[in-house]
């Protein structure tokens, strides 16, 4: 069995894979680490190997508990991953994104791919079909754009996300609603647009905490899968040790 550990920016995000299927997962603060990993070996005693990767910065206590545990894998920039980069500055580029454009190159061979994940950011990268990564973009994602709305203006207040009742906002409420809902929903249309328009045959996947929400208003067809990462790490797991 193997454990895979996604350390983001604000939560860690754990699996338990055989093979590449999920048998439990967790979603928790970086600070209850410890406790919640601990609880896993002792729930999976099967566990004997582990995958790795991080935005963020994880406890060297938790990183030493995984190892006592099982064979850690983790996944860096100097990873062998399955596509060639063309990133112009590959060693700026996140390790969440080679990880997803990893997954997506195993998952969906000889597909041109565009992976959106929507979390604190949303970012896009794009695979092509014979396994070149070009690069994509970095925008705000929805809590971002309601905290900047609120930071940086005087009177507007902070609101949580919620679904706008028309595209037209008939108070400030529902003006701010939305601009960030619509905004976001027409930015990710509009690149899926662009990128068809060049590669017709195109693979999207969207992913991350905000995908469940955005997916039933995206005109386009997409393939919406909240656990993308963790199920990309899996196969990424098993990629480098057959390669290595």
């Amino acid at each position: 069995m193997l454990l895979a550990v996604d350390v983001g920016n604000t939560r860690i995000k754990v699996a338990v894979f055989e093979k590449h299927t999920i048998l439990t997962q967790d979603v928790f603060l970086r600070e209850e680490a410890q406790k919640k990993i601990e609880n896993i070996f002792k729930k999976n005693p099967k566990i004997t190997e582990s995958v790795l990767s991080s935005v963020g910065k994880l406890d060297d206590e938790v990183v030493d508990l995984i190892k006592k545990h099982s064979v850690l894998n983790v996944i860096s920039s100097e990873t062998n991953f399955p596509f060639q980069n063309n990133y112009e500055t590959p060693k700026t580029l996140g390790v969440d994104r080679m990880v997803l454009a990893s997954g997506a190159t195993l998952m969906y061979p000889n597909q041109n791919r565009l992976i959106i994940d929507a979390g604190t950011c949303i970012t896009y990268d794009f695979v092509t079909a014979d396994n070149i990564y070009l690069g994509g973009a970095i925008s705000p994602g929805l809590r971002l754009r309601y905290e900047a709305l609120h930071n940086y203006t005087a009177k507007l207040p902070l609101l949580e996300l919620e679904q706008p009742a028309h595209y037209i906002g008939n108070s400030t409420k529902e003006a701010i609603h939305s601009g960030v809902v619509n905004g976001i929903l027409n930015e990710i249309d509009g690149f899926v647009s662009q990128y068809r328009q060049q590669y017709q045959v195109l693979t999207v996947i969207l992913t991350g905490g905000d995908a469940e929400f955005l997916a039933k208003n995206i005109k386009n067809t997409i393939f919406a899968n909240s656990n993308f990462l963790l199920e990309s790490l899996s196969h990424l797991h098993y990629y480098k040790i057959e390669n290595d």
